[in-house]
């Protein structure tokens, strides 16, 4: 039975007693906190495999709290869901911005969340057939390390933003359609929420272009979705 540790962050005690509940019964380990400061001193503890994490706090914000987790090195990568009652396209943009991994709109199914709980953490499991390295221009995705480096200085990404790039990576120079990269990266049925694909390839291409205007790796396929195919090797 799986023992990862999962943080719920939420100033709402009956979401957290749902949550923490519904996740033990699935067998992982859940500690709850009610503000972004006592989730950090859970944190100063032991680090999550896993946050959940409320947009709307007291005190400091969501987004606030996702902003310091990707700043600090120690959970750069740490998967983070966001929970928020707000269901504008705004919000779940501007949280997807911030660097949370996934975004779920109150009221949610319990089922659904287990789903994409389940789905995150999976994804940690490296694939024994992958690459331990992919090398494309001046690129190197370690995949065994999780890092990525270009001309040998590392790139902090989010955990999805990294699984994104080692899909497309792994696929170089294949077409790869938004509900394709959806259904491997994200790993459930996340159908009508392809802007999703679009928030991150526009974060992964800040990262990784000298010009996100003027991209060299991933390419847009109009109408389709991206292709990673790095113009300087002369496969453009």
């Amino acid at each position: 039975m799986s023992r990862e540790l999962i943080l719920v962050i939420d100033d709402e005690e009956h979401i957290l007693e749902l949550i923490k509940y519904n996740l033990e019964k699935e067998g992982y380990r859940v500690i709850t906190c009610e503000t972004g400061e006592d989730g950090f001193k859970a944190m100063d503890k032991e680090i999550p495999d896993l946050l959940i994490l409320d947009l709307m706090l007291p005190g400091i914000d969501g987004l606030e709290v996702c902003k310091k987790i990707r700043r600090e090195d120690i959970t750069a990568n740490l998967p983070i869901i966001m929970l928020t009652a707000k269901g504008e396209e705004i919000d779940k943009v501007v949280g997807l911005e911030t660097g949370a991994d996934d975004y779920l709109t109150k009221p949610f199914s319990i089922r659904e969340l287990i789903a994409r709980v389940r789905a995150i953490l999976r994804r940690s499991a490296r694939s024994p057939q992958e690459p331990d390295a992919i090398h494309i221009g001046d690129l190197t995705i370690d995949i065994a390390a999780y890092r990525v480096y270009k001309d040998n200085r590392e790139i902090e990404l989010t955990s999805k933003e990294f699984d994104l790039l080692k899909v497309l990576a792994l696929n170089k120079g294949k077409t790869l359609t938004r509900d394709y990269l959806l259904d491997k990266v994200w790993g459930y049925d996340y159908y009508g929420e392809t802007r999703t694909v679009d928030v991150h390839v526009r974060h992964l291409r800040k990262k990784i272009e000298d010009d996100d205007s003027n991209p060299q790796y991933i390419q847009t396929v109009r109408g389709i979705g991206y292709s990673l195919n790095y113009k300087g090797d002369g496969n453009a």
